[in-house]
């Protein structure tokens, strides 16, 4: 008679990870964070307003700048669609 052979599966078992669980790595983290940010040194109330006012100035100038050139360019597409047409 023939001899089957049969193939023993040997289970790989995986070593447990030495990494703490994923509750414990978020509250590490924040606390490092927090810890961080009381190092930041903030900027006084003037200096915020004053930079926050140039932002806005900027904004508002390219804004105006931006309509302009979609004025002139929405009255040129008419003028050129007009001619065509």
């Amino acid at each position: 008679m023939k001899e089957k052979k049969v193939k023993v599966e040997e289970k790989k078992v995986q070593p447990k990870s030495d990494k703490p669980n994923i509750f414990k790595r978020i509250g590490k983290k924040l606390k490092e964070v927090f810890s961080e940010i009381k190092k930041v040194s903030w900027p006084d109330k003037s200096k915020v307003i004053k930079q926050t006012s140039v932002v806005i100035g900027v904004v508002l100038c390219f804004m105006v700048v931006l309509l302009l050139i979609d004025l002139g360019l929405g009255e040129l597409l008419k003028l050129l669609t007009s001619t065509i047409a």
